[in-house]
């Protein structure tokens, strides 16, 4: 059998190392498989063979390609999530928080996959929870710019946090990173005290 990724070999550290990198490598492979032939077009047969592991191993992982891919979803949302913290953490003032972590939020949201897999892939628990918790990241971004003074106060920082979100969703439909910006710079006009 030819191998085409990195498995990890049986003697890794412990069982559930191990475990953990075979996982990580089938939602690489998955990943790798959907973005060359589509969706619809990968099979847990090709996922094995690309794998370089036996169908019957997968299958102690993953019970279907759809589970693959809420997994690596999660996966994705989860180091989008961290990005934006780190993107917060190294902005010099409230203000420029606001700011970077939006326009990074614009940039993810722009470069995301085509629309078969995201309607597969934006529903769901994972999905609800990770919403919830960006809302209220942003709410309390735009409370701590409220408090520096360059945030309006008419309306409350949990609305403000709604309109951003969802203003941001354009990105999608934006043809360049540029246009990105500047649709980020016309939201924050909106939130200008």
């Amino acid at each position: 059998m030819l191998y085409t990724t990195n498995m990890p070999k049986l003697w890794s550290r412990t069982i559930e190392t191990h475990r953990h990198d075979v996982r990580q490598g089938l939602l690489d492979t998955t990943a790798a498989l959907v973005a060359e032939q589509g969706l619809r077009g990968v099979t847990m047969s090709q996922i094995a063979e690309r794998a370089g592991i036996g169908r019957a191993t997968l299958y102690k992982y993953f019970p279907d390609v759809e589970s693959i891919l809420v997994a690596w979803h999660e996966r994705q949302i989860s180091e989008h999530l961290k990005v934006l913290v780190q993107t917060r953490d190294t902005a010099p003032t409230p203000t420029a928080s606001l700011r970077a972590v939006l326009e990074a939020y614009a940039l993810i949201s722009h470069e995301r996959h085509g629309s078969d897999i995201s309607e597969l892939l934006h529903r769901g628990e994972h999905v609800t929870h990770a919403h919830q918790h960006f809302h209220a990241f942003v709410r309390d971004l735009i409370t701590n710019a409220i408090k520096e003074g360059s945030v309006r106060t008419d309306t409350s920082a949990g609305e403000l946090a709604t309109f951003c979100i969802h203003a941001i969703t354009a990105s999608t439909d934006l043809r360049t990173k540029t246009a990105v910006r500047r649709l980020v710079t016309l939201i924050l006009s909106g939130l200008d005290r």
